[in-house]
């Protein structure tokens, strides 16, 4: 960050001139080659509850702040709480090809006066996880977040014991940042937490690498990624 120093000879932070605060989320429908971005809502119900039966056990949920959902019941209620949750937007995540939800995450901690905003609440099923259809899942919502919306700072912060979402965070290209001691109480259990972040001057980068890695030639004919994303 760039440095000034003021009338006493002190640094400090770079000047923002004509700052407006951001827009809340509200876009509908994001699509991808691979990947749509739907706003969720009462269709995507029971497919994405069926995505999630299939899933060979209830490790997905040991890191979220809910327990694993196992009627269908339970999991209407649950969307219903999603969407009607008052600072985070939730996306269902299609495959394109098929047009069947697989998982879900949102935009959450929506801070639009400073244009700081969280990806959080992740949860994709095992038919997704690994495949292009979450890594181009990420790349739609970071395109959103920093072109559409121009928010500053794009944060992703988990359990510093997860360590698949700490792998995760730092493949799609955000720094990490330090833990958090002891942060919080969910599940009768204390929580580290991790932070990460990537910036809006970092987005062309990652928004580059991340094309590279999701052109179809950079695939072999069973699918098979020919180079690796940190590559790019």
């Amino acid at each position: 960050m760039k440095t000034k120093v003021n009338e006493f000879n002190q640094q400090i932070g770079e000047e923002i001139l004509a700052w407006e605060k951001r827009e809340f989320p509200s876009k509908i429908e994001h699509v991808g080659k691979y990947t749509i971005l739907e706003k969720l809502s009462k269709k995507h119900t029971k497919k994405l509850f069926e995505a999630y039966q299939q899933n060979v056990d209830h490790s997905n949920w040991t890191y979220l702040i809910y327990e694993p959902i196992n009627d269908m019941a339970t999991f209407d209620k649950f969307v219903d709480d999603c969407m009607n949750h008052s600072n985070r937007f939730y996306y269902a995540v299609l495959e394109k090809e098929s047009g069947n939800p697989l998982g879900l995450f949102s935009l959450m901690r929506i801070n639009q006066k400073d244009g700081v905003i969280e990806v959080g609440d992740v949860n994709f099923s095992d038919k997704m996880k690994r495949t292009r259809i979450a890594t181009e899942a990420h790349y739609l919502l970071a395109k959103y977040v920093f072109e559409e919306l121009q928010y500053r700072r794009y944060e992703w912060k988990c359990d510093d014991l997860n360590v698949p979402s700490k792998n995760a965070a730092n493949r799609l290209g955000f720094k990490y940042e330090g833990t958090f001691r002891r942060d919080m109480i969910y599940k009768n259990r204390l929580r580290d937490t991790s932070w990460f972040s990537m910036l809006i001057e970092e987005w062309p980068n990652r928004k580059r690498a991340l094309q590279q890695w999701l052109d179809e030639k950079n695939f072999d004919s069973k699918g098979n990624q020919i180079k690796q994303l940190k590559d790019f």
